[in-house]
């Protein structure tokens, strides 16, 4: 579905800093940042494919069953746009390596629905010093979601005021751990070898305070801007604090989230966090 958002939010993708030089992993640490005399990652990322899966707990949101997605007017099950999102980022780690999911970040848009079984096809073009890449079907309009990757994330940012959530505790394994890309179709396996969260499991955690604690009934991950401030282990503990910034109207009742990752206090991951909440 196409985003509507409004105000700063609109903007908001354009305040993501370009990056400087990169970093090289040697020793992997809890929730370290991978720095300056680390391993470089220079090479661009290049175009990808896979076909595209719902993973088994995506059933708990309605839009990802045929019934549901019926229900609400498509022909299929939704695939889950975090799922899109772990198959758009494919591309940025294989050639960014781990300096990306310690440092980076970006904005991921999902424009139209990807639905299961769709091969998605990952392609690549330069935007600046970004990386754009968007996620192609056999579908009449395209490109289904754009992420533009960026290098370096940003600092921390205060969590911003509005709605307070009730915060989560979450071990960081199964479904909230290394595995994520695998589970979902991708032989990558980077994750499962250094012992690390991956970069999926961040906006996902943020559509757990959505499917909790905002949502009614059906809703849909339209959007958002994911910082990375350090390399999270797997089987870690992790408390997930949010806040709702702003409600609208836009094809259905939407929620803008504000959401802090954090592991023994420091925040791992930081995103802004959009979904459409009362489907129309």
């Amino acid at each position: 579905m196409e985003l509507l958002a409004q105000g700063r939010f609109a903007d908001a993708h354009r305040q993501l800093p370009r990056w400087g030089a990169g970093g090289r992993v040697a020793h992997l640490r809890p929730h370290r940042r991978v720095g300056e005399g680390d391993h470089a990652v220079s090479a661009w990322p290049e175009a990808w494919s896979i076909t595209a899966q719902n993973l088994p707990e995506h059933a708990r949101n309605p839009i990802h069953t045929d019934a549901g997605a019926h229900a609400a007017g498509f022909p299929r099950a939704l695939v889950a746009g975090v799922t899109t999102y772990a198959y758009l980022t494919h591309p940025v780690v294989a050639a960014w390596g781990l300096d990306w999911v310690a440092n980076g970040g970006g904005e991921v848009r999902f424009r139209r629905p990807v639905f299961d079984a769709d091969v998605v096809r990952c392609e690549v073009r330069p935007d600046g010093e970004a990386a754009v890449v968007e996620a192609v079907t056999d579908e009449a309009e395209q490109p289904r979601a754009v992420f533009r990757a960026v290098r370096a994330g940003g600092v921390v940012a205060a969590l911003r005021d509005g709605e307070a959530l009730p915060a989560k505790r979450v071990e960081l394994r199964g479904e909230w751990g290394s595995d994520y890309g695998a589970r979902a179709g991708d032989p990558f396996d980077l994750y499962q070898q250094h012992g690390v969260v991956h970069p999926a499991v961040w906006p996902a955690l943020a559509n757990h305070l959505v499917h909790t604690e905002v949502a009614r009934g059906s809703w849909v991950h339209t959007r958002s801007i994911v910082r990375h401030h350090g390399l999270a282990p797997a089987g870690a503990t992790a408390e997930v604090r949010g806040t709702v910034v702003r409600r609208f109207q836009a094809h259905g009742e939407r929620a803008v989230l504000d959401v802090h990752i954090t592991i023994d206090g420091q925040v791992v991951a930081s995103l802004e966090h959009e979904a459409i909440v009362a489907l129309p």
